[in-house]
């Protein structure tokens, strides 16, 4: 059998699966919470729960104050890691070929869903919609696994407010030198090889590497070099979180920046939706990969 027939055959089996789990509800269970309830939010950033803990990913609901920690896997950190900053793999990972497989059928991960908290276990569902269907079809998953396909293919991701209440007493640590994205920017470590390959100053703050939103509308772009939030030097990327987070509801982030040779100063709402697909590194910015 050639190698086209067999990938094909393949294909076809995967997407039989597919349709299979839709129409007949093969171990996909009802949703534990009203969607109208549920709350949007985006990937901060990955960490730890507690010293030596196992990974979290970091949520956060646009415009609200707090960072909500949800457990995940160590293999599934690394792949909403690579999410967030637009990476991918040479050879496609566990997530990168679900997310070819549903493109090849034309099929469409609109939201990831997560819905419960049982014993300490995290319960999610995909969103699925597939070629000449109008319902959408639901598949349980880890949450683990469905956020990291969510930045892989550009989903949005909503979480029940019970989950929300739940997870806010997990108690966790960032991981300093790794992607977080808020207020519509997504910052990085600026290194000693980022900063002499993009000719920033020897001054304290974050590398901005994606941007959009009022951030953008704005001017700023990826490669500056963010300096003060509020007046506050965010010295890392998780430092660069909290001081967002620490923004009281109803007040704009003062953002203080070196870009292009100049500094400057642009104010914006902290409640800047998700954008879909989640922030991709810049390709035409050097040097702006971790």
């Amino acid at each position: 059998m050639s190698l086209p027939l067999r990938w094909h055959c393949l294909m076809s089996l995967l997407c039989g699966a597919l349709l299979s789990a839709g129409s007949m509800g093969v171990g996909a269970r009802e949703l534990a919470a009203d969607i109208a309830d549920m709350v949007e939010v985006e990937v901060a950033t990955v960490g730890w729960a507690g010293l030596g803990g196992p990974p979290v990913v970091l949520l956060r609901e646009p415009g609200a104050r707090e960072v909500i920690p949800i457990f995940i896997g160590v293999s599934e950190a690394g792949a909403i890691l690579r999410g967030l900053a637009g990476e991918r793999p040479p050879r496609p990972m566990t997530h990168d070929l679900l997310g070819d497989v549903l493109g090849e059928f034309d099929a469409t991960l609109e939201r990831v869903y997560v819905d419960a908290i049982i014993d300490g276990t995290f319960y999610g569902m995909l969103a699925l919609r597939l070629p000449g269907s109008e319902a959408l079809r639901l598949i349980d998953s880890r949450p683990s696994d469905a956020i990291a396909l969510a930045l892989h293919v550009g989903a949005s991701i909503h979480v029940a407010p019970q989950v929300l209440k739940a997870a806010r007493r997990i108690d966790y640590e960032g991981v300093e030198d790794q992607v977080v994205v808020a207020l519509g920017i997504s910052v990085v470590p600026a290194t000693e090889d980022l900063r002499e390959a993009l000719g920033l100053p020897d001054r304290s703050g974050v590398l901005v590497s994606d941007v959009h939103g009022p951030a953008a509308e704005a001017g700023l772009r990826p490669g500056a070099l963010l300096l003060e939030v509020n007046e506050e030097v965010p010295e890392t990327p998780l430092r660069y979180l909290e001081l967002v987070r620490d923004i009281a509801v109803d007040e704009d982030a003062r953002l203080r920046f070196w870009q292009a040779g100049e500094v400057g100063e642009i104010e914006v709402p902290i409640d800047v939706p998700p954008r879909q697909p989640m922030p991709k590194l810049q390709e035409d910015v050097p040097g702006i990969r971790t």
